[in-house]
């Protein structure tokens, strides 16, 4: 009887374990729970997949195991072997919790992964990676926790914008932002690669924008040419698309053209002292055919077909438009009764050369304030401190991407006590603030919340002169950024289970070799700085 008691008490105990466990996984799942049984993976493990289009998933998924837990799946069926399943399951429809959702069903010798779509299925094979790199490996086995999961986003926009301009990192480092996004299920770059201090893209027709426009960052005027051959664009795009995340360019237009202008002065509308030479010229019939060009070439290296073209700050330098005659003749000729309306209507101009285009026009905030046809426009609402443009937009009927700079601007501090970095009246970027975020203080109507695509944050990186100074601006705040794009509420949120969970994952960006801010115990990294200026 004794035997019998002891027994039931202990399996009476691992249930309660497996109960209380939490699944570690980041985003966190709309549903997970665990069971008692364990799959063992090794190389004796086989991938399986219910459609030859899988072929590039499986290869993915099998590369990243190989990579991280250095076991290399097996190629033929083993009498003994575990099988991971990839199934698409047919169901398919336009809304994206849907068509991005999976299920993974996990037992002792089989795990099936299945979605609707390849994006779905790419979703849960990404939850199981983060199971697997999560575990311990002795000798090459694996034993993972089995667990059900069920799971979809909120969001279909989910992203992450880097400015190259400031400072250059070149492709590699650009494939690592990658993989983590992907690890994260982020789905959008977003790549600012024009501004004042740099043009970082080659153009064929406009060598100098890359040769000269190239020259200098935030940090150096003088610095070596740094910029993207057209071929390292399209490679990668193509990398950036075998991990479904869509990169989105942005050229910067009528402001923020310093750079281009280094290169063709010709086409400038001039600047402010402190910011000289910032603005294309607005009223030379020139200078749209160029831009026109430029878009042409830029168009063909993205097939998102979607391209930002700024918009915003327009006034930090368009002091000189009004000596112009050019400028002074375009606004006689439109009756336009100050420079406000000659900036908007430099941008309807450049929007519709992109509608040409067939590609959709995505800007800052300011372009609220333009009329443009709500199917091929996406507006970034930016200023936190104007949640009146938020609303703006979405009265306008445009797509609008939340993306506020408190708290999704990374280039702002972490914590209190951090030098290097912006403050906004005191306030900045930590990471339960980016963790916590959520749309509710807006009390949107449904039509409204419709027209809300997703959250973005950005990587402004003035202050980033390095790798070690970007990856501790941005880690481990991307986890956070994937929890708040992943969920439109905050009604099951929890911060602090938020941290066990990230506990774990600090522990991959230290076997990945990134300087990191600890949130848990932020004495332990001090904070990285970058050569003086």
């Amino acid at each position: 009887m004794m035997k019998v008691f002891s027994l039931s008490f202990f399996i009476l105990v691992s249930l309660l374990g497996a109960a209380q466990k939490k699944c570690p996984i980041i985003p966190h799942p709309i549903a997970a729970n665990l069971s008692k049984d364990q799959f063992k993976l090794d190389r004796y493990s086989l991938v399986k997949i219910s459609d030859p289009k899988l072929t590039g998933i499986a290869n993915y998924f099998k590369a990243e195991i190989k990579k991280n837990a250095s076991i290399s799946l097996a190629s033929q069926p083993s009498k003994n072997g575990s099988v991971v399943s990839l199934v698409l399951t047919g169901d398919k429809t336009q809304n994206s919790s849907i068509t991005e959702g999976y299920s993974i069903d996990m037992s002792k010798g089989t795990i099936m992964v299945a979605a609707s779509t390849e994006a779905g299925l790419f979703n849960g094979i990404t939850s199981l990676l983060q199971l697997i790199r999560l575990s311990e490996n002795k000798g090459g086995t694996l034993m993972l926790d089995c667990w059900q999961i069920k799971d979809a986003p909120g969001y279909g926009w989910r992203g992450l914008m880097l400015d190259e301009s400031r400072h250059f990192f070149g492709l590699e480092k650009l494939k690592s932002l990658i993989d983590w996004m992907a690890f994260y299920k982020l789905n959008r770059f977003h790549w600012h690669l024009t501004d004042e201090p740099g043009w970082r893209m080659e153009v064929k027709k406009y060598p100098k924008l890359a040769t000269i426009g190239g020259i200098g960052n935030f940090s150096d005027s003088t610095a070596p040419a740094r910029y993207y051959t057209q071929d390292q664009i399209r490679a990668l795009v193509a990398y950036a698309a075998d991990r479904f995340i869509t990169v989105i360019p942005e050229i910067d237009m009528p402001g923020h053209a310093t750079a281009a202008n280094k290169a063709y002065p010709e086409f400038s509308g001039g600047g402010s002292k402190a910011h000289p030479e910032f603005t294309f010229n607005p009223g030379k019939e020139a200078t749209y055919s160029y831009l026109t060009d430029i878009l042409k070439e830029t168009a063909s290296l993205f097939p998102s077909s979607m391209i930002h073209l700024g918009g915003d700050e327009v006034n930090f330098g368009n002091q000189q438009w009004p000596l112009i005659p050019a400028v002074k003749s375009l606004m006689a000729e439109k009756k336009m009764k100050d420079l406000r309306e000659v900036e908007l209507y430099f941008m309807q101009r450049m929007a519709d050369t992109l509608y040409k285009m067939n590609n959709k026009l995505l800007a800052w905030d300011e372009m609220a304030d333009v009329e443009l046809p709500r199917d091929k426009t996406i507006i970034m609402w930016w200023r936190h401190d104007k949640p009146e443009q938020f609303i703006k937009a979405m009265e306008k009927g445009y797509t609008t991407i939340a993306c506020p700079r408190i708290p999704f601007y990374f280039d702002f501090v972490q914590d209190s006590s951090h030098q290097q970095g912006r403050k906004w009246q005191k306030a900045f970027a930590p990471l339960e603030s980016v963790y916590a975020f959520d749309l509710s203080k807006f009390n949107l109507t449904p039509d409204k919340q419709k027209l809300v695509a997703g959250i973005q944050a950005n990587i402004w990186t003035e202050t980033m002169q390095n790798e070690k100074r970007l990856d501790y601006m941005l880690f481990p705040r991307i986890a956070g950024l994937a929890e708040a794009s992943w969920r439109t509420s905050n009604t099951t949120k929890d911060y602090g289970l938020f941290k066990q969970r990230l506990q774990e994952h600090l522990g991959l960006y230290a076997s990945a070799g990134l300087y990191y801010f600890d949130p848990i115990a932020p004495a332990s990294k001090l904070e990285p700085r970058g050569p003086k200026k």
